[in-house]
């Protein structure tokens, strides 16, 4: 496969210019960057959604920033020629600025990251502001913020009212304002989605979120069915279903080491009979 030029955040700038939708794949691990990258995505977004799907936490609380980094450095291996963009985890840019800088750094450095993502609007503004002064490329994360989703209740949609709308609005200035290159729209209503959309000259990039963002992103394992316990979701579209095809090979690997068909003669490798003669008298086939 020829390679490409991986996506810059100027690049991704211009797609919105020109409407060219930005297409996004959460991914956690070598084989499937390697799958996103042939697929040719613009990104890929190492999400600490890789708590509930990877690693079987019941939210993204529980990942660590060393977790973060592991699973980047095994996209970033697959997918050299697609813009890598890795999440930080609860806590790691709430405190000082200076800690904050610290832990952006290690993402980049350590992770091989082209970029960081942040969730929440004005009060981390500050945050956003000194990563990108840094030379630390930023994406914001607004709507359902999961790190928040104890505070929030539950997985709202957000932006029904007049004060959520103008909030996000708000949040989402601020964002921009500050530096953030682009911005993902999560469980957003549609027709705040796209005002929040015209109003930005960076890219939003939806989920859950509408048809009128610069761009989508879904979870790898969501898209492709890939999973034991997925459960459906409105704003999710599954375009494969892997997880089918996965059991039900493994269900045939089973029944056959069970039943002795496997492995067969084709799939073992013998000696040359006058070493099997030396060594057990004779010749074993």
């Amino acid at each position: 496969m020829e390679q490409r030029k991986a996506a810059t955040t100027a690049k991704l700038r211009r797609m919105k210019e020109t409407g060219n939708p930005i297409s996004v794949i959460t991914a956690y691990d070598y084989p499937s960057a390697m799958l996103a990258e042939e697929a040719g995505v613009d990104a890929i977004l190492v999400g600490d959604s890789l708590g509930n799907v990877v690693l079987g936490y019941d939210s993204t609380i529980p990942v660590t920033l060393d977790d973060m980094i592991y699973h980047t450095r095994s996209v970033v291996r697959a997918a050299q020629s697609t813009f890598i963009i890795t999440d930080m985890p609860f806590m790691t840019y709430h405190g000082s600025i200076d800690q904050t800088l610290h832990n952006a750094a290690r993402i980049m450095q350590e992770g091989l990251a082209k970029s960081i993502k942040m969730e929440g609007g004005r009060e981390i503004a500050d945050a956003v502001r000194a990563c990108t002064m840094a030379g630390i490329p930023v994406m914001g994360h607004l709507g359902l913020t999961p790190q928040s989703i104890h505070q929030i209740g539950g997985y709202k949609i957000q932006g029904k009212n007049s004060a959520q709308a103008q909030q996000l609005l708000d949040d989402a200035k601020a964002l921009e304002q500050a530096g953030a290159y682009a911005i993902v729209l999560e469980l957003v209503t549609e027709q705040l989605a796209a005002h929040i959309t015209e109003q930005l000259s960076i890219p939003t990039i939806g989920i859950g979120a509408g048809p009128r963002c610069d761009g989508q992103v879904l979870v790898f394992h969501d898209a492709l069915g890939y999973g034991s316990d997925l459960a459906p979701k409105r704003f999710v579209k599954t375009y494969a279903d892997a997880g089918s095809l996965i059991r039900n090979g493994l269900k045939q690997y089973v029944n056959e080491v069970k039943s002795r068909t496997f492995p067969t003669k084709e799939h073992a490798f013998l000696m040359e009979d006058e070493v099997a003669g030396a060594l057990y008298g004779s010749a074993k086939k």
